[in-house]
């Protein structure tokens, strides 16, 4: 589906509409930011705070903020008494996170942690009734093993981007180093008699998995 396309604008015109403040973090994202696409935007973050108001998580654990949109998409979602853990290894980020989440008006439930998940995961002594995997992709499946323990039993994994623009099917891109993370972590979790799990046709690819 062209993101441009009439089809995109009647979905967004039957959905939600997006908040003024996550409108401006969008516009600010592609002003400013590499790799705008990244952002979640209006309907994946729709999608995100409906998961969220379906499973009510007390504790949720993102890898990969970026500029906040889908951290606050998330709070936007949750009880008072709630509150999300978010990595971002971009470190210049900081501000234009902070900016958002305070616009947001989140700050009281949503904490940043700038460095690298992989080394800083183990620092949370908490657990999760969901996690939020949208970070790099060659790290899917180191990503998949730090977080399974800190999941509760009967809680959710969502990773994003498991299509990876269709190149998990084209026999050309078999070497890419990001292809071969995501294609790794799919077989992973397709074949963990752990958790129950299926992997979503939206966007660029979600899979949702619940871990028994």
């Amino acid at each position: 589906m062209n993101p441009d396309g009439l089809l995109a604008r009647y979905i967004a015109a039957h959905s939600m509409p997006e908040e003024g403040f996550l409108q401006e973090l969008d516009r600010e994202t592609h002003l400013t930011c590499v790799h705008p696409r990244m952002l979640s935007g209006h309907i994946q973050g729709k999608i995100l705070y409906l998961f969220c108001k379906m499973i009510r998580p007390k504790r949720i654990l993102e890898l990969g903020t970026y500029t906040a949109y889908s951290a606050i998409s998330m709070g936007l979602a949750l009880d008072d008494d709630a509150h999300i853990d978010t990595f971002e290894i971009q470190d210049e980020l900081e501000g234009i996170i902070t900016r958002a989440i305070e616009k947001a008006g989140l700050s009281r439930c949503i904490r940043c942690h700038f460095g690298n998940a992989l080394e800083r995961i183990g620092e949370l002594e908490e657990t999760y009734d969901l996690v939020f995997i949208d970070a790099d992709k060659r790290e899917y499946p180191e990503y998949y093993e730090k977080v399974f323990d800190k999941v509760k039993p009967g809680g959710y994994i969502l990773a994003d981007n498991v299509l990876w623009d269709g190149k998990v099917i084209d026999p050309t891109e078999k070497n890419d180093p990001q292809t071969q993370g995501i294609l790794k972590f799919n077989a992973i979790v397709t074949n963990d008699s752990r958790v129950e799990n299926v992997l979503f046709p939206l966007f660029d690819g979600m899979m949702v998995i619940r871990k028994k």
